[in-house]
């Protein structure tokens, strides 16, 4: 175990929409005009806001989730990617206490906080309210004595004389700052939240007038001193992979406005496993790089899917490296480029590689969302039958089978206590789901994966 020192404060909310991802991307910004190295995180299974941590923070941002990870696995995440910087900011999900159930913390950003022995800065819609702000903190405060709430951050005031008044009706909690409407400053979104944060759709100049709304509305240097007030904790070494520095397979990862949904602890994994990332993209390269295993995210491939259908020489390239035996692991989207086909929501089809008899069928309302354990049936490219392992789900899709002749290995079980379900969708050395899994829950899938790959390249030279 190793003392770890970093000053932290986590960003939460009372509730979604209260600007908890603009506050983060604004404070990330205007620590590093101080000169400080910053490093983010992210509460729970979202994928989007990490994006835009990661455009002002210069580096990945990482998950951090209880239910799918545990308690020691997301310490150690956090301890890694805190090594070496200045301070670690953590944007919290939903609402402060909102998590996997409506009765415990478990899942929730509160949870995350006493887990790290993060001091939290509590994110609200202050617009039409005054003094109630002060039975707001109260609530708050008080709702659970082992959470350290340190301020609040009053969102969409009215002007500078109202972020007065509401310092002047919470005493007792300081108020860190405020920031009002800017609509022309408003991050763009579709159907599954904020867009990802890429440079030609998301103008860096957004990233720079938060920055400064931060810099001329937050007291920075109190939020500073909340963040180092954080006490030591204590985080397990990280034990160095015996195969780290030494190739022992390419593995191909999808990467591109189609596909780009991955939890960065996963791909960590499989390179402390041996295995080289190689990202390539399906909507624009014409074939594969030299890979030993796929790997295919989630993403928006029904807002290109037209691409996708045209890119004749990807789709031909993977679908001979299916039939030579190669690994094939898709989550989602994924899921969906490895199918038949893409349905939009005007009913136009768009071809795809055909390896998983089906259509994945756009609707506009969302077809499944929220936590599952899986159990494997049966032996995979992931590892041996008996596998057990945490994800989620969030998708407006659902896949209308052409075929029954198709093996399913998962046995989904959701939080809601509903009737298990089939799912995991095998073909030869191809597996495919709707579930994106976070390996943290268990290490083994990682490990299995990265086997298979290196099995086919032996089998190959």
């Amino acid at each position: 175990m190793r003392r770890l020192e970093i000053p932290r404060l986590i960003v939460a909310g009372v509730s979604s929409g209260v600007g908890k991802t603009t506050v983060t991307v604004g404070l990330i910004s205007a620590l590093r005009a101080r000169g400080l190295k910053v490093a983010a995180f992210k509460c729970g299974p979202d994928y989007l806001d990490p994006t835009y941590h990661a455009r002002v923070a210069e580096h990945a941002s990482q998950n951090l989730d209880g239910w799918m990870m545990g308690r020691d696995a997301v310490i150690a995440t956090f301890a890694s990617a805190s090594r070496g910087a200045d301070v670690a900011v953590v944007e919290g999900m939903m609402g402060l206490f909102d998590g996997a159930s409506p009765t415990g913390e478990e899942g929730s950003t509160a949870e995350i906080a006493k887990w790290l022995c993060a001091p939290v800065l509590l994110a609200l819609d202050s617009s039409g309210i005054a003094r109630s702000v002060a039975a707001l903190a109260h609530g708050f405060a008080d709702f659970d004595p082992e959470l350290r709430l340190a301020g609040l951050v009053c969102n969409y005031v009215g002007s500078r004389g109202h972020l007065d008044l509401l310092r002047a009706a919470s005493p007792g909690l300081p108020i860190v700052g405020g920031l009002p409407r800017r609509a022309e400053c408003a991050f763009p979104e579709r159907h599954l939240g904020l867009l990802a944060a890429h440079q030609d759709v998301v103008p860096q100049a957004l990233f720079e007038a938060w920055g400064k709304l931060v810099e001329e509305w937050f007291d920075i240097d109190l939020i500073l001193q909340i963040a180092r007030s954080a006490p030591p904790i204590l985080a397990a070494e990280s034990a160095e992979a015996s195969a780290a520095g030494h190739v022992r397979c390419r593995i191909g990862v999808a990467f591109d406005d189609a596909f780009h949904f991955y939890y960065e602890d996963n791909l960590q994994r499989l390179a402390a496993l041996g295995a080289e990332i190689i990202r390539f993209a399906p909507t624009r390269d014409r074939a594969l790089p030299e890979i030993d295993g796929l790997y295919f995210g989630g993403g928006y491939p029904e807002c290109v899917a037209e691409e996708l259908s045209r890119n004749h020489g990807m789709l031909e390239a993977i679908r001979a490296f299916a039939s030579d035996g190669g690994p094939i692991y898709a989550e989602c989207g994924g899921l969906m480029y490895l199918s038949e086909g893409i349905r939009a929501l005007d009913a136009r089809s768009y071809p795809m590689a055909g390896l998983i008899p089906g259509e994945a069928v756009m609707s506009d309302r969302l077809q499944a969302l929220g936590y599952v354990e899986v159990e494997t049936s049966d032996a995979s490219i992931l590892g041996p039958a008996g596998l057990r392992f945490r994800g989620h789900q969030f998708r407006y899709s659902n896949l209308e089978m052409t075929s029954s002749d198709i093996e399913r290995i998962y046995l989904v079980r959701s939080r809601s206590g509903a009737e298990a379900s089939s799912e995991g969708y095998r073909i030869k050395n191809v597996l495919a789901s709707y579930i994106h899994a976070h390996w943290a829950s268990n290490p083994l899938v990682a490990q299995g994966l990265v086997d298979s790959c290196v099995a086919y390249a032996s089998r190959r030279r």
